[in-house]
């Protein structure tokens, strides 16, 4: 069966994940070592035991779920035999924002340490954009993206509203200046929105006003090494694959501001012969997502022991 391997983004993490993985395989363990050393943070311990309110800091989110993404695949490739690069199943790989960092470095592209520093770069500019209560994030739930994106321009004017995430099928995010997000969540009721949900976020990501923290990024990536991936990598902001290194790091600095096209990229990834998506990383989100999108395309997660067990027996 032709797969893909996907790798979630914030939103699906708690506390707790990563634990079973590190005390039951030894280069588990090596990577959550790695990427505290990288930080001078005992960010494995916030992650297994923390509280949860440290946990959902953008800045440690988005290294936590990485490191546990991690940790699934190279469990995979060193203990479970996987070979990333030589088996002819493994199409590609693709994540969901900061999970597209996960997908470069378990393919190879960045180094485990040189991807916990961006993403604890990228956590703190994306919260550093905007001051606290001035953006906001909503999810309109079972209305058409085209519908979703006319109210979205509708409400954008003195202050930004944009579709920041087309998940999937009847689920499109929106981000931007509270006011307008808010405007955009009355107007999708009135046309016949399902459900409208304002979110519980720090930040309004992937619009305009994430602007300061794409500079952050480009700066921050001018520094890092990036080669090719094992596999081609399918970018959010594109729905495309890429194996160029220089364009790699300039759609992660477009990524930024840019809308995460997750229902795109995995219309696309069933076009190129994917059959099935394998979640790596805490939680299922991103295979409850695929299966509102393609119910034809098989989805499985693996997050823990038992999950990477009966992966592996096929």
């Amino acid at each position: 069966m032709k797969k893909a391997f996907v790798f979630p983004g914030q939103g699906s993490q708690f506390i707790g994940m990563g634990k079973d993985l590190y005390d039951n395989f030894t280069v588990a363990k090596d990577v959550f070592q790695e990427v505290d050393d990288a930080l001078s943070q005992n960010l494995s311990g916030l992650m297994f035991s923390g509280d949860e309110n440290d946990l959902n800091l953008t800045e440690n989110t988005q290294p936590a779920l990485m490191a546990v993404s991690v940790a699934v695949a190279r469990v995979l490739e060193k203990d479970g035999g996987v070979d990333f690069a030589g088996d002819d199943s493994i199409l590609m790989a693709a994540g969901h924002s900061l999970g597209e960092y996960s997908a470069l470095t378990a393919m190879k592209a960045l180094k485990l340490a040189d991807t916990a520093r961006l993403l604890k770069i990228r956590g703190t500019a994306m919260q550093k954009a905007v001051p606290v209560g001035v953006g906001a994030m909503a999810a309109i739930l079972g209305m058409d993206y085209m519908d979703v994106v006319a109210i979205a321009d509708q409400a954008d004017g003195a202050e930004t509203c944009a579709v920041a995430n087309d998940n999937s099928v009847g689920q499109v995010v929106i981000s931007g200046h509270k006011g307008a997000v808010e405007a955009a969540v009355t107007l999708a009721t009135e046309r016949g929105a399902r459900k409208s949900v304002m979110l519980p976020v720090s930040a309004p990501f992937h619009c305009a006003l994430m602007a300061p923290a794409a500079d952050a990024m480009r700066s921050a990536l001018e520094d890092v090494d990036v080669s090719t991936p094992l596999v081609p990598i399918v970018a959010n902001v594109t729905a495309d694959q890429v194996l160029d290194a220089a364009e790699i790091k300039q759609l992660l600095v477009e990524q930024v501001t840019g809308m995460v096209r997750w229902r795109e990229s995995v219309l696309y990834m069933k076009e190129q012969g994917v059959e099935q998506l394998v979640e790596l990383g805490a939680g299922k989100v991103l295979s409850g997502l695929t299966r509102r999108i393609d119910r034809d395309l098989q989805s499985v997660a693996v997050q823990n022991p038992e999950d990477i067990e009966n992966f592996l027996k096929g």
